[in-house]
């Protein structure tokens, strides 16, 4: 607990400048990679792989890549695809969609429905249209919303340190 509550608060600082610079890709890359820590997938004992894949952002493609591809998680390992359809989301645990792909969620979220998916986005009113958990700048730092109903119907489970940091929807 304590060191998601450091890593966030620097995030948060990041991106109000307080802290060392971190570009925003690498930030969301490294609090994608927490957020994961902190959810429960129905299949997280099976052997295989775990997928992540990115849409619409290559600089947070490539630091995903570079960090965590091939790295152990539990009984499974991280691989970290790029999608170039949304149908591709059906094969993946971890679905991160850029701002400048926003527009394609509506189609991601038919291709994953009923799928343990956790989607992660950064996009003006996608945590209410259904992801799990959006991005938002306010006052200057970086938040998150959780959209709850989305992660039950997903047959995902949050942790509560998690929801206790989220902007609930």
């Amino acid at each position: 607990m304590k060191k998601l509550m450091f890593f966030l608060m620097m995030a948060g600082a990041a991106v109000t400048g307080q802290a060392q610079e971190r570009p925003e890709h690498e930030i969301h890359a490294a609090m994608l990679f927490n957020f994961i820590k902190y959810v429960q997938w129905p299949d997280e004992a099976a052997p295989g792989d775990f997928v992540v894949g990115v849409m619409g952002e290559d600089n947070v493609f490539n630091t995903l890549k570079a960090w965590y591809d091939g790295k152990p998680k539990g009984a499974k390992k991280y691989v970290v695809k790029k999608l170039t359809t949304a149908n591709e989301a059906a094969s993946c645990h971890v679905v991160y969609l850029g701002k400048s792909k926003s527009k394609e969620f509506e189609n991601i979220k038919s291709s994953i429905a009923g799928k343990p998916v956790l989607t992660v986005t950064d996009g003006n009113g996608l945590g209410q249209k259904g992801s799990c958990i959006n991005f938002r700048v306010i006052d200057g730092k970086l938040k998150w919303e959780l959209n709850q109903a989305t992660f039950s119907s997903s047959n995902l489970k949050v942790s509560g340190q998690l929801a206790s940091m989220s902007i609930l929807i």
